[in-house]
């Protein structure tokens, strides 16, 4: 996750200007394969190498491409418990919070949400034991932190995602 909402943002909140309809179907070749070359790339979408270079190091700049990872499989790395940790915090915390988060091991991904709690943390530890250390010895004694509620996940899928290059409909 990115601790810089700024950047992903834009000034007060703005985000990016819109992608034309080459951009997007970049995107959507890059959710396809991360691997892809410059060269297959700029093949696929029938523009030139310089035009697809450009492209994609604007998107970087800009923020809209945030990065280029692998993906993983948590439970070939000895992740073998996955939870989602609701978390109830004092409403002025969440930059202590937040940068606690950041420092926890095993912590993925956690975001500000609305509803019952206020922040939502996905956790994947290589057992209960480390997820009972995350929870009750680590996330809990972050100043700030009021309650804690963990959702155990006993199988993951992957949706569709968000369907770059296609029209709504």
């Amino acid at each position: 996750m990115s601790s810089d909402s700024a950047a992903a943002d834009g000034p007060a909140g703005r985000s990016a200007g819109p992608l034309d309809a080459t951009d997007t179907a970049l995107l959507a070749e890059l959710q396809r394969d991360g691997r892809i070359s410059i060269r297959a790339l700029a093949e696929r979408m029938h523009i030139s190498r310089s035009n697809a270079y450009t492209r994609l190091s604007r998107m970087v700049e800009d923020g809209t491409i945030r990065g280029f990872t692998a993906e993983v499989n948590p439970r070939s790395i000895g992740l073998g418990t996955t939870a989602y940790v609701a978390i109830t915090i004092d409403q002025t915390a969440w930059r202590v919070i937040a940068a606690g988060l950041r420092e926890i091991p095993y912590v993925e991904h956690f975001a500000l949400v609305g509803g019952d709690h206020d922040v939502l943390a996905l956790v994947r530890a290589p057992d209960n034991t480390a997820l009972r250390d995350v929870v009750l010895d680590r996330i809990q004694d972050i100043p700030g932190v009021r309650t804690t509620r963990t959702w155990l996940v006993f199988e993951e899928q992957t949706g569709r995602g968000v369907p770059y290059g296609e029209s709504a409909g």
